[in-house]
């Protein structure tokens, strides 16, 4: 057999990934525990990203429920930077960001929370402002400086091969590290270089293993991402997951119901239905993935809310197992999620794929190969239930949580 360079770049990184993931956690590696969970500005602000939007959804998220259910990140997107100065240290556009980034840390410091910044592994950024390429460490010590606590680090404007991505993704991996303050570092290459192979070698605690996610259930052939065609995408990655390093499936589009100018695609998809977010949440949830909303959060409405606070669901997305779910039933239109959860207990969800109801009965021994006797709640109402059995709307789901003991 010819063993090629290509080969080995990837054998390696595989040795990489699994001796980080049998390592015993240093501090940096301590850091993403558990899935991040937050808000991102990206589909609904973009460009009008600014202090006071920032200060407002501190405000909103420390008053609203959502920091006492566990969000707490609240990450500056693309088109912040105004320039690099005569040191060559980056700075915040002085119209949006009048007071600089230290004082907008500390403004949400101050608030419980933490805050997060983007930038690129290029000259340039997806929005053609100024990146971090070749001034990694200069751009690491200005982000400890500021407070910042995540960092989101794009691939746009940069070459194709894995081998580049992998040693520039490295390169600001080992400048967080030196920078003196802890910074969750996600990174954004959208999955086409199988980053979930390399990443955590590279210092990464999540990355994204999917292009855009588009506010919509399905993209109907387009050549744009919706929600289902991500969650297909994440059939076979659930080994790369645990933790202190995730996969990455994009932000959550709950609640924007086609408000977000990247997401909507210029008005092209006009969102989803109630039905359709709580069963992305759940999904999400299941995945153990990051869980980023991207709404506008000072006009969040209270079925949303409910929704995103949900303690259940936010228990089984921050299981300290940090089992990604996998796809143990498929049946017509019915697919079932199985997540092991801490204590010998597990959630499962039956996922009506469908657009119109179906009916599930969905056997322990024989359908899950569970054995033991558990005691099992129905998330959505909180109720006790002795079997795993109903009926589902179009598009809808059921999550349950089986715990040892008799029902």
């Amino acid at each position: 057999m010819k063993i090629t360079t290509r080969f080995l770049f990837f054998l390696l990184l595989a040795c990489c990934q699994h001796a980080f993931s049998q390592a015993r956690y240093t501090a940096w590696d301590s850091l993403a525990l558990t899935p991040p969970m937050g808000w991102n500005s990206w589909n609904f602000f973009e460009a009008r990203v600014s202090e006071q939007v920032i200060k407002d959804m501190a405000d909103a998220m420390a008053a609203n429920g959502m920091k006492a259910a566990g969000y707490q990140y609240l990450v500056i997107d693309d088109h912040w930077v105004g320039g690099r100065d005569k040191h060559n240290q980056l700075y915040p556009d002085p119209e949006r960001f009048p007071h600089g980034m230290k004082y907008l840390a500390d403004y949400v410091h101050g608030k419980g929370l933490k805050l997060g910044i983007y930038s690129d592994a290029a000259p340039l950024t997806c929005g053609g402002v100024t990146g971090s390429y070749n001034f990694e460490e200069e751009d690491a010590r200005t982000f400890a400086g500021w407070g910042i606590d995540f960092l989101k680090y794009d691939y746009c404007n940069a070459p194709e091969d894995v081998t580049t991505a992998f040693a520039r993704y490295a390169r600001m991996g080992d400048a967080l590290k030196k920078c003196g303050r802890p910074i969750v570092y996600s990174i954004c290459e959208w999955g086409p270089r199988k980053p979930w192979l390399w990443a955590r070698a590279a210092g990464g605690h999540l990355w994204r293993t999917t292009w855009d996610s588009r506010d919509v259930w399905e993209s109907h052939n387009t050549n744009l991402t919706g929600m289902m065609e991500i969650f297909r995408q994440q059939e076979n990655l659930a080994p790369y997951a645990g933790p202190g390093g995730w996969n990455d499936p994009d932000l959550l589009m709950v609640g924007l119901y086609g408000k977000g100018s990247s997401s909507s695609v210029d008005g092209r998809f006009k969102g989803c239905t109630t039905t359709e977010y709580r069963t992305h949440f759940a999904l999400w949830c299941m995945l153990a993935a990051p869980l980023m909303v991207n709404m506008d959060l000072r006009t969040i409405d209270a079925e949303t809310l409910r929704l995103l606070t949900n303690k259940q669901l936010i228990a089984i997305n921050q299981d300290a197992l940090g089992k990604q779910a996998t796809t143990v039933l498929k049946r017509d239109s019915l697919q079932v999620l199985l997540k092991p959860l801490q204590g010998h207990a597990f959630a499962v969800c039956v996922f009506n794929t469908a657009a119109s109801n179906a009916a599930f009965d969905i056997q322990l021994k024989k359908d899950l190969d569970l054995w033991q006797p558990f005691r099992i709640q129905e998330v959505w109402s909180g109720k006790n239930v002795s079997a795993l059995k109903g009926t589902l709307a179009a598009h809808d789901c059921a999550v349950y949580i089986l715990e040892e003991g008799q029902k």
